[in-house]
């Protein structure tokens, strides 16, 4: 099985923030699906469906994008592996500019406290993630950045991230996670 566990906050005040890009892709993944999220006694909400021939689960925490680690024991009594072409995080980097897609098999948190997180539990940061773009002018020196939400004059970028992201998602459970990263990354947008 492959699991997708996508960084997010859960409360509705945090809807289509930066943070939580990587809900939006999770959302478009299980709307995909034709399934929407349910939660079964874990702290976190899960749908169910198939990235190419492999069964996939995509997870949100209501945890909190700072503890999102708490979810990964419970992933793992639930069958989950933690190999780089079995498990892929999805969240948000203000180091990269809007629309960008970099993934990477393995690396360190840059700094993302739900990518540190993960790294706690498992106790390595050999897993694969998908860092999605929401950096902009001054992203850097505003803490509160990443709270903030998408203007409208940047959703259609938003958009088509969000589907690439999904794409690239069935592009790693189908060839694995370094094939995705030869054909996914992106860092401007122009590049395509």
């Amino acid at each position: 099985m492959k699991t997708v566990l996508a960084i997010g906050n859960p409360d509705e005040k945090y809807a289509r923030t930066r943070h939580n890009i990587g809900w939006m892709v999770a959302d478009a993944l299980a709307a995909e699906w034709g399934e929407k999220f349910k939660r079964d006694g874990f702290e976190y909400w899960s749908a169910k469906g198939r990235l190419g021939r492999a069964t996939a689960l995509a997870v949100k925490t209501w945890t909190y994008v700072n503890e999102t680690g708490r979810v990964v024991p419970q992933l793992e009594s639930r069958g989950a592996e933690f190999g780089p072409d079995d498990f892929i995080v999805v969240c948000d980097d203000i180091a990269l500019p809007l629309g960008a897609i970099r993934i990477r098999a393995k690396g360190s948190s840059g700094g993302h406290n739900g990518l540190k997180s993960v790294e706690a539990a498992l106790g390595n940061a050999e897993y694969a993630r998908m860092r999605l773009g929401v950096g902009g002018p001054g992203a850097a020196a505003n803490p509160d950045y990443v709270l903030g939400k998408f203007g409208t004059h940047d959703m259609k970028v938003v958009e088509e991230t969000v589907t690439k992201a999904v794409e690239a998602l069935k592009g790693w459970a189908a060839d694995g996670v370094e094939k995705a990263m030869t054909r996914f990354n992106r860092v401007d947008r122009r590049e395509e």
